[in-house]
């Protein structure tokens, strides 16, 4: 068996997808403030008031946070075309080699097409002036 190379690829296999952190902006939650620890006395059976509020703002801080990143990544997608969705392709498949051999057969067939046309048209031609003119061959 071969020896093979650091970092080199297999054919077949793509590269890493090489991604910049600037693509999708972090997700910022403002710190909350300290609790003070409560652990040396029994839990109690239901919340405080105090817990309710503090657990209403965090909440209300994750959702303007949830809200944030959505807009930053709508105001990013705004303006540009659609994505069309095909099918993925494997590399030296017969669907690759063939899409990208289509666009010569189309043009070739275009091309035998036309020249059959009007070959087709000259033969018409020619008979309808021998025919009139009386022209024997």
């Amino acid at each position: 068996m071969a020896k093979r190379a650091r970092g080199a690829n297999r054919p077949g296999q793509r590269a890493p997808l090489r991604r910049s952190s600037a693509a999708r902006p972090p997700l910022t939650v403002p710190p909350l403030p300290p609790v003070a620890n409560t652990l040396s006395t029994a839990p109690p059976a239901s919340l405080t008031d105090e817990e309710v509020a503090r657990a209403a703002e965090i909440e209300a801080r994750l959702v303007a946070a949830e809200q944030s990143a959505e807009e930053a990544a709508r105001r990013q997608t705004r303006g540009r075309r659609p994505v069309e969705r095909q099918a993925p392709v494997r590399a030296g498949s017969i669907a690759l080699s063939a899409s990208q051999e289509y666009a010569y057969v189309a043009r070739d067939v275009r091309r035998i097409a036309l020249i059959g046309g009007s070959m087709i048209a000259l033969l018409i031609g020619i008979w309808i002036v021998t025919q009139v003119t009386g022209i024997r061959i």
